[in-house]
């Protein structure tokens, strides 16, 4: 499992998961989001999430696939 941390900008207060996708690079495009979030599972703070636009803050755990992001 890869394990990496995401850091917010300073003028961010928080980034939506279809954004956090696709920095990570497991999306291409914005677009594919809410594809990907109703084929695969996604949990955000062990619960699960399909909402592109859901709003992650400072601290949040998100998991899908092989991979685990910390909002730093």
């Amino acid at each position: 499992m890869v394990q990496k941390s995401i850091k917010l900008r300073k003028d961010e207060e928080y980034i939506t998961l279809g954004v956090l996708l696709k920095i990570s690079g497991i999306i291409d495009t914005g677009g594919q989001a809410k594809f990907f979030l109703n084929e695969n599972v996604v949990l955000v703070n062990g619960e699960e999430e399909n909402r592109r636009g859901r709003k992650l803050y400072h601290g949040d755990k998100i998991q899908t696939q092989n991979h685990t992001f910390l909002i730093d």
